[in-house]
């Protein structure tokens, strides 16, 4: 069978697409055989295997014999929701989904936690764009049972079935992929401040607060705060509409003391031309902004391919000190974009972790049922040689011991002020 492969470099996860036309099914054969398409390429393509617990044989073997009873596309898309699930990698999914599919993970999700012994503690919370913000969650509360039960029994239909050894990494993605809640079933929260006070209900699924029904208001929003300059991008890194909105924007606050420029809400990845474009502007000579590596081509050859990516730069050039905002919801190009202008050495970055979606990602297409699916192929690195998901921003803010409303805006604008 001949691979059906369309590039797309550093895009953060899949979008859900509408759901699959109830289509007649197809015989067992063509079910198997599109299981095998995806099962090799993955084994072949697939560059983060040696950072997983992950027994890819022991995947084939648990779940192509459930391929005999299946009868329907809806079934066979659960499935290999299953199967991508074993590699506990929020940057590989399907290009299609079930009303029951999880939200992804950053794009449709509202809270990020970290499992601490049998509960969830909330580490940080979307903002402006997520109903968990709205349910009056913070950061620092924990989290004891989702939708009645326990976190240590709700993670457990999330875990990967064929690890060959237990791996904390696979626990903390079973936790995000519970918490962020499927398409149609409420999700409710019993929350506390500690783990010691009495807890609350949150149920972040009430119409109003719905993640689904919230709207960006624009995908660029500029303004000055005094002398500096504002720029927020949201969720358009793979819209190349957003060169022109950038440029325009950019240059109406020429001659500003300073310029911060939000990242914070850019989880569904993008486009290398869009991000080369934004970074040109702030350069004045060109220069590598992040390190690529193909680990497939090396296991096939036996030659190792590695190659930095060039930013050019771009006329009128902004020249005033520039702070980088990133966090959670800093996704795929969203972080190659952070890592990119820390390796050029032209801004400061503020915030916090980031999604930490490992490398770039290529799609592919099932032969017969014409599902298509995402994994990551190329490893992603700064241009001094650490990974892209190590990457933690040189002025870190603890969103958990801090009052301030957005304590990371307000460290940038101290930075760009000249206050501590």
């Amino acid at each position: 069978m001949k691979r059906v492969l369309l590039l797309v470099l550093a895009l953060a996860g899949l979008r859900p697409g509408p759901l699959l036309a109830q289509k007649p099914p197809l015989t067992t054969a063509q079910y198997q055989a599109d299981f095998d398409f995806l099962w090799a390429t993955v084994r072949d393509d697939y560059a983060y295997f040696d950072q997983k617990q992950t027994d890819w044989n022991k995947v084939r073997a648990y779940y192509r014999p459930q391929l005999d009873t299946l009868r329907s596309r809806r079934a066979f898309v659960r499935l290999l929701e299953n199967v991508l699930n074993e590699l506990y990698d929020h940057h590989a999914g399907l290009g299609t989904n079930r009303p029951d599919s999880r939200r992804l993970v950053p794009s449709g999700a509202d809270v990020w936690a970290e499992i601490s012994g049998k509960q969830a503690v909330v580490r940080a919370v979307r903002s402006g764009f997520g109903a968990a913000e709205q349910a009056a969650l913070k950061p620092g509360n924990v989290i004891s049972k989702v939708n009645g039960i326990p976190i240590e029994e709700a993670i457990q239909p999330f875990l990967p079935r064929c690890l060959r050894n237990p791996d904390a990494e696979a626990r903390l993605f079973a936790l995000q992929q519970l918490l962020a809640g499927d398409h149609r079933t409420p999700r409710e929260w019993r929350v506390a401040n500690s783990a010691t006070e009495a807890a609350r209900v949150v149920k972040p699924d009430e119409p109003t607060m719905k993640l689904e029904n919230i709207k960006y208001p624009a995908r660029l929003e500029a303004r000055r705060i005094g002398t500096i300059g504002y720029l927020k991008i949201n969720n358009c890194l793979f819209d190349n509409r957003l060169i022109a909105d950038f440029d325009s924007a950019l240059n109406t606050l020429q001659g500003t003391k300073g310029l911060i420029l939000d990242l914070r809400e850019t989880p569904s990845g993008g486009n290398s031309v869009v991000a080369r474009a934004i970074m040109g502007r702030f350069i004045a000579a060109e220069a590598p902004y992040q390190l690529h590596e193909l680990p497939a081509e090396a296991a096939q050859t036996g030659v190792r391919r590695r190659w930095l990516e060039l930013v050019s730069p771009r006329a009128p050039q902004y020249t005033a000190p520039l702070v980088v905002l990133c966090g959670r919801w800093t996704g795929s190009m969203g972080e190659g974009l952070t890592i990119g202008f820390d390796a050029l050495r032209r801004a400061t970055v503020v915030g916090t972790e980031m999604a930490r979606l490992r490398g770039a990602i290529y799609s592919y297409t099932l032969p017969n049922s014409g599902i298509g699916f995402n994994i990551p192929v190329e490893r992603l690195y700064h241009v001094d040689g650490r990974t892209r998901e190590e990457f933690r921003p040189p002025v870190y803010v603890n969103l958990a011991h801090n009052s301030a409303p957005d304590p990371a805006l307000q460290k940038a604008l101290e930075l760009l002020q000249g206050r501590k």
